[in-house]
């Protein structure tokens, strides 16, 4: 089988290391970089970090405005499907290397595969929500990483076939855990990258204002976006917080590990804290990874800095469950998506014209049947 696997952005990459291993142990991947991060820090020593392969492909979209990079990934897109006709297309996540994708995909009737789907965060203004649920709506495949996302396709009502995998990101965390040893010292890790928290200085400011009240000196790795803000702005930056330069993948993960708390708006952040089991504060007045929260261990402070501060005094939950799987979600993907492919090229009268049901490797976090 031949996958056209697409990627755009940090957090994709980081997602695909694994999903990639696992495709290549049942056909050919086609590994396709939109370049919408581009820069060492955010791209290529990632790339290096997870040990993906090197991308077939970098289109070279670069840093335009959202309608601009959606419009020329998915021109540059179609004429590497053209060339490459792959089985189907592959996208994780929500960015617009991901939308790009989904578009680019329908347009040549080549069947798409979500990897990450079903996530809703219900903030209409986030651009990641507009993206994730356009692909939802185009994808035949719908790999949702938890039965929550799992339930919210389903109350959506989509076409596409729906099976829980698990989240790859959870393979790779437990692949790394017995390499990397947690930063030492009492601190506070910090990432803010979103658009709405950057976007607006007095957000930024109040942004700041937050990690101010943290009882422990602050880290804080900058998106280089966020230090481009705080520089044009010149924003009033607490002397109790150290901005750092992007890090590599896995100093990223020694310092959430070895964190007393970690405040973030990043999706993948608060998923890492989780299974770290280190308390995540979200400075976000919502979150696309629901179940964190409902376990007691994010928290959703939004701006609200006497918010932020109560709520980095609480005590840590005493249960902490496997909502996000057990490390076996690539070849779970990987499985599903070639028994996909397979039923494509000979689809039988029992099959045809309707979604099937999760196969028997699909993951439950839950006693809950997560056949459709």
């Amino acid at each position: 089988m031949r996958v056209l696997s697409v990627i755009g952005a940090r957090p994709e990459i980081i997602q695909a290391a694994p999903v990639s291993a696992a495709l290549a142990a049942v056909g050919e991947e086609i590994l396709v970089h939109t370049g919408q991060h581009y820069d060492e820090a955010m791209s290529d020593g990632q790339i290096a970090d997870t040990g993906l392969p090197k991308p077939h492909y970098n289109l070279g979209v670069g840093s335009r405005t959202r309608a601009q990079q959606l419009g020329l990934a998915q021109k540059r897109l179609a004429e590497v499907i053209d060339q490459e006709r792959p089985d189907v297309v592959l996208v994780r996540g929500d960015t617009n290397a991901t939308l790009s994708g989904a578009r680019a995909a329908a347009a040549a009737g080549v069947p798409l595969v979500h990897v990450e789907a079903g996530l809703r965060s219900r903030r209409k203004d986030m651009p990641e929500e507009s993206n994730r649920v356009q692909t939802d709506r185009l994808a035949q495949l719908l790999l949702a990483p938890t039965a929550g996302a799992r339930r919210n396709l389903l109350d959506e009502e989509l076409a596409g076939e729906i099976h829980v995998t698990g989240d790859p990101l959870c393979d790779t965390l437990e692949q790394w855990r017995a390499r990397i040893q947690p930063a030492g010292g009492d601190y506070l890790l910090a990432t803010v990258h979103r658009n709405y928290n950057t976007d607006h200085p007095e957000r930024l400011q109040e942004v700041l204002a937050c990690l101010a009240r943290s009882p422990w000196p602050v880290l804080m790795p900058l998106h280089p976006r966020t230090r481009a803000r705080i520089t044009e702005w010149d924003l009033q930056v607490s002397p109790w917080i150290r901005l750092l330069a992007p890090v590599s993948y896995s100093r990223m993960l020694a310092l959430e590990r070895g964190a007393n708390a970690i405040a973030t708006d990043s999706g993948g952040v608060q998923r890492e804290a989780y299974m770290w089991g280190v308390p995540c504060l979200t400075l976000r007045e919502e979150t696309e990874w629901t179940d964190t929260v409902s376990t007691g261990w994010n928290t959703l402070v939004g701006v609200d800095a006497d918010a932020f501060q109560e709520a980095v005094g609480r005590p840590t939950p005493s249960k902490r469950p496997p909502i996000f799987g057990d490390g076996r979600a690539a070849p779970r993907i990987a499985a599903i998506v070639a028994d996909f492919i397979h039923r494509q090229a000979s689809p039988s009268p029992a099959t045809t014209g309707r979604p099937l049901a999760a196969s028997s490797s699909s993951f439950s976090s839950s006693s809950e049947e997560v056949v459709v």
